[in-house]
């Protein structure tokens, strides 16, 4: 199972209440997802995620990637812009899917009334010709279902890497402008080998203290690298860590 597929089923997973004037706030948030790109001369992916649809709006930046724009926009019956993805260098393309299903759990581990303040910014290289790639910053929000806890849109934009920032990527809290680093790094690599052996331990039930007579470490110790652990998955307890590891393949 690859992280795209595991973000297909966190996404399915979701609990979205009926009810609601979903389709009279969908075409408000197209409305922003078209400015997005009239605006920044962006290109604005918005994802239903409740009916695994997206819509896509061009703006000129669609050009220089070589794609066919002419259309004002476009709907596709999934969620991934594969037409995009397709111009992503492949290494990239890996980080991305991971970096969102870390994203994904980052938002829902915050409390319901923050959810919607973040948002990640990573750095792409996309194809613009023949063996030639250009740097880009892509961007990713989140929207909140109307009285439900379930992620309802994502709204992706794809412009040019206009200014640099040091991270590859980055969780922007946007009310104070504070980060958190993600790392660049593929999903066998996202936790070290001894993390990976006391979250082994943890899945098993072993406590903090047999864990470090197990291994011949101190209980210090041992917390620490549950901390270390929690952060690098960006989940909130051990329960959570496990199951997205398994689900990584990392233990």
């Amino acid at each position: 199972m690859d992280n795209r597929d595991i973000l297909n089923r966190e996404f399915s997973a979701q609990n979205f209440a009926e009810g609601h004037p979903y389709a009279a706030i969908l075409d408000r948030y197209r409305e922003i997802a078209a400015n997005y790109a009239r605006m920044e001369n962006a290109v604005a992916v918005l994802s239903d995620l409740r009916t695994k649809a997206s819509y896509i709006y061009y703006g000129r930046f669609a050009q220089l990637l070589g794609i066919d724009s002419e259309e004002p926009d476009r709907r596709l019956p999934t969620i991934w812009e594969d037409e995009i993805f397709r111009l992503v260098h492949p290494d990239d393309l890996a980080d991305k899917h991971l970096q969102e299903l870390c994203f994904f759990n980052y938002v829902r581990q915050q409390p319901k009334r923050k959810r919607s303040d973040y948002y990640l910014i990573s750095r792409l290289r996309m194809r613009s010709g023949p063996n030639t790639y250009i740097p880009v910053q892509h961007r990713m929000y989140y929207v909140l279902a109307p009285k439900s806890d379930a992620i309802w849109l994502a709204l992706c934009l794809y412009s040019p890497l206009a200014v640099d920032f040091p991270a590859k990527c980055l969780i922007i809290d946007s009310t104070n402008g504070h980060s958190t680093e993600l790392h660049n790094q593929d999903s066998s690599g996202l936790l070290s080998a001894r993390e990976k052996q006391v979250l082994s331990f943890i899945s098993r039930g072993l406590t903090s203290k047999e864990i470090a007579e197990s291994l011949c470490l101190s209980v210090n110790t041992i917390s620490r690298h549950r901390q270390e652990i929690l952060g690098k998955l960006q989940v909130k307890n051990s329960i959570e860590a496990c199951r997205i590891a398994k689900d990584l393949r990392l233990i």
